[in-house]
């Protein structure tokens, strides 16, 4: 790490190449000049020049010297607060240090005596601690705090070499994990987990670590003001933090925080210590905190704004909030256009719902500003792989991999994507390549044993298999298992060679269903997608009896869109709240997971125009039929949703240009091969009959042009984890689980998903196939005995 003198030393060089008229002040000429150069892959607008100019010269007015512009001073207090990278700005500018026989930065010819002694002074400081305490805004203020950090410092070693001779320490590696902030990302990668320590807290040593740090608490509080007392306690935090004592470092700063309840900085770093901890909720309301004492504070902290924004957003994001973390890493780019990680958080996040487009312009953005950001590679590639753009994102997954060789998330994203063009060797390797980072990556074993099967290795996939049961005992292995012998039974030897069975894919017409309750192959089709959503949201386990609690309880402002009709819209973080709510029981990355595919499957449709609003009441009509609950009840909501709505409230009907349009927009979200073309046919309606709910209720159950899929639906809710014996589908070879479809001629049975694809087995040569359905072994046993009886 370079030394405090160091640093100043660089920040003076790179003052003295932008003075050019040498009046030490960097007016805003010469000011624009450095932001240009120090960003040499950035195209500013002079819009965006003059927006950074005006906020760095209105936020450090008091270094400002009349017409010269910015002091060296000011220039350094930048830095010191995070507005820059001195180390990457001057490798930027490429100027060189001038270095003494020990390494020590030294002033050049023409530096002002008073530089060169406030240089000595820091780096004499520097060597009893660390750059931040010697910081303007974050530093130490008072000396008799001072000598509490020099105390603090020695009990921190001494607990240190105790832990490591003991062999408690299950990490030693303090000076790399670095503050939370502007330059550093705060967040759940590979970075911080690698680097993290965690000390021995329940030993001897630790206890009387914690009472020597009480002592020095103590002398804290019994300082002379309630300034100093709070300099103290922000000091300790600070210290504990850098050697990753995080409990205690929070005792600290929420001390600091009682002390001086309107100070940002406290309230930001408690925030900080409560994420690593992984308390996000209440990292997320310090957070808050910081944000409103900075909004109230004008310029005082207008430096640290970004930094709350962007550490904000990331407590949402592990909370799953993602929608509402996208606006905050937002505020963050805005307020500083050359934040990087800003803009690859947002990146990431816009991924993470599903808008892949701006995800791809968030992520190249932030790699034009950081060419050799991994993290940054990683996401634009997996969201190039989204777009369909998979040679593009081999090159982009590639180039994270040769930033950083041990990129586990590069690697296994990298391995899917081979699958899923079919270079299963490849993606072995990818696999293969994450283990040995991650021994334990179960589903990295899994997919490797499936990309060897797929490569024809049989017994190497069968050995990565038994791996992958030893790490977990989840039910998918002991499937895959079974799929792996039954496709090792069908192999039969021809030409000397392996020959695997093959299946034919038919069109829907040879397809003859027996019997008046087996399901027709493509409303099978469609439900299964349904089901699939519903297995993603998990919205079947959230009664539509909370949707109704929602729509009772939680009232919404009416506001007017462009064409003047009055709905109740409200944004997307804003009902993101709203699904957190629904969806409480869900994990962070389970909900995430969920409004990914919400967003995706159904707002998409919802806000067509990109406006970022949707009409509530619809959202509501659209989620009943796909929650939990009796059929009728579902409906009975979402009829209600409907008459929630502004034009329909306060009666107990609706408009049937209203129902009718209800009905194709759910058609167009839940079947959509049917649902756009008939999306279109709703404008032009002006049918102001009104409908009850028994009206709507014929309308909703209508076969052709209703939502008449939802007993189908319900159906397969209710069987789709029943089990057949032994019986395996004919062509995919895996167990059959829910209904089972089987030919009445040939004998040959199919899964749910094989039958609603019309695959066969090439083997049977038919001109027609007539199935029956079974929804379980009783319905089919039952079945034998009347044809035994008969």
């Amino acid at each position: 790490m370079a030394t405090r003198g160091s640093r100043s030393e660089k920040v003076r060089r790179i003052f003295q190449q932008f003075d050019a008229n040498r009046d030490a002040g960097l007016n805003r000429e010469e000011m624009a000049a450095l932001v240009v150069a120090v960003n040499p892959r950035v195209k500013f607008s002079n819009e965006q020049i003059n927006a950074i100019l005006d906020e760095v010269f209105r936020t450090y007015g008091e270094f400002i010297d009349g017409e010269k512009g910015l002091t060296y001073e000011g220039l350094l207090r930048t830095y010191d607060d995070g507005a820059g990278d001195v180390d990457r700005d001057f490798d930027a500018l490429g100027l060189e240090l001038n270095l003494d026989e020990k390494g020590i930065a030294v002033a050049s010819e023409g530096s002002s005596s008073v530089v060169e002694e406030r240089v000595a002074v820091e780096t004499q400081k520097q060597q009893r601690t660390a750059a931040w305490a010697v910081s303007p805004n974050h530093g130490i203020v008072f000396d008799d705090t001072w000598k509490i950090v020099d105390d603090l410092e020695i009990l921190v070693k001494r607990l240190k070499t105790k832990q490591a001779k003991e062999g408690k320490l299950k990490a030693d590696n303090f000076d790399a994990y670095s503050d939370a902030g502007w330059s550093r990302e705060l967040g759940p990668s590979t970075e911080i987990s690698e680097k993290r320590v965690f000390w021995e807290e329940s030993g001897h040593d630790y206890a009387v670590f914690l009472k020597e740090l009480a002592a020095l608490r103590s002398r804290a509080d019994g300082s002379r003001s309630r300034e100093e007392a709070f300099d103290g306690h922000m000091a300790i935090g600070r210290v504990l933090y850098e050697h990753q004592l995080f409990k205690e470092a929070l005792v600290s700063f929420q001390r600091a925080c009682e002390l001086q309840p309107v100070d940002v900085r406290s309230h930001f770093r408690a925030g900080n210590c409560l994420y690593v901890l992984g308390k996000c909720k209440e990292a997320k309301e310090e957070f808050l905190l910081a944000l409103e004492a900075a909004e109230a504070g004008g310029n005082q902290w207008a430096y640290l704004l970004p930094q709350i924004y962007v550490n904000l957003g990331i407590a949402l994001e592990g909370e799953g909030m993602v929608l509402s973390a996208c606006e905050y890493y937002r505020e963050a780019a805005i307020l500083c256009p050359t934040h990087f990680r800003a803009l690859k958080l947002l990146g990431s996040a816009l991924f993470g719902v599903g808008e892949y487009r701006a995800a791809v312009k968030a992520l190249e953005e932030a790699i034009f500003m950081k060419p050799d950001y991994a993290d940054a590679h990683c996401d634009l590639a997996s969201a190039l792989h989204a777009m369909g753009e998979d040679e593009r994102a081999i090159e982009v997954f590639q180039k994270a991999i040769d930033l950083k060789p041990g990129h586990v998330d590069a690697l296994y994203n990298l391995g899917g994507l081979y699958m899923d063009l079919g270079r299963f060797q490849r993606a072995s390797e990818m696999y293969t390549r994450v283990l040995a980072v991650w021994p334990n990556h179960w589903r990295a074993q899994l997919n490797k044993a499936v990309s060897l099967l797929g490569a024809g290795e049989t017994d190497e996939a069968k050995k990565a298999l038994k791996e992958a049961l030893k790490m977990t005992n989840r039910v998918e292995l002991h499937d895959a298992i079974s799929h792996l012998k039954q496709l090792q039974k069908k192999k039969t030897k021809a030409n000397g060679g392996v020959v695997e069975a093959a299946f034919t894919v038919l069109e829907a017409s040879r397809f003859k269903i027996v019997g008046d309750k087996t399901i027709v192959r493509q409303e099978l089709a469609n439900a299964l997608q349904i089901r699939a959503l519903q297995r993603v949201t998990r919205l079947n386990h959230c009664n539509v009896e909370l949707l109704k609690k929602e729509i009772s309880e939680h009232d919404v402002p009416v506001s007017y869109s462009g064409s003047g009709v009055p709905e109740k819209s409200i944004r997307k973080p804003n009902l993101e709240e709203i699904l957190r709510r629904l969806l409480s029981f869900l994990k962070p990355e389970t909900f995430q997971g969920a409004v990914k595919a919400i967003n995706e499957s159904i707002l998409s449709v919802l806000d067509e125009t990109g406006s970022g609003r949707v009409d509530l009441g619809l959202f509501y009509a659209v989620l009943a039929p796909i929650c939990g609950g009796p059929p009728e009840r579902r409906k009975r909501v979402a009829f209600e949703a409907l008459l929630w709505r502004p034009m329909n409230e306060g009666g107990a009907q609706i408009k049937k240009v209203d129902a009718t349009g209800y009905i194709k927009l759910l058609r167009a979200i839940y079947v959509p091969s049917h649902g756009v073309s008939e999306m279109l046919e709703i404008h032009g309606e002006s049918d102001n009959s009104m409908v009850s709910f028994n009206e709507f209720l014929v309308m909703f159950d209508d076969q052709e042009w209703g939502f008449g899929i939802m007993p189908i639906l319900v159906k397969l809710e209710t069987g789709d984890r029943k089990r057949h014996g032994n019986y395996v589908c004919s062509v995919c070879r895996y167990p059959v689980i829910g209904s089972r479809f089987k030919e009445m001629k040939s004998h040959f049975n199919l899964c749910s998903q094989c039958y609603s694809e019309g695959k066969v087995p090439s083997t049977f040569k038919q001109e027609e196939y007539k199935f029956k359905e079974y929804g379980s072994e009783a319905e089919a046993m039952k079945d034998k005995c009347i044809c035994f009886s008969s």
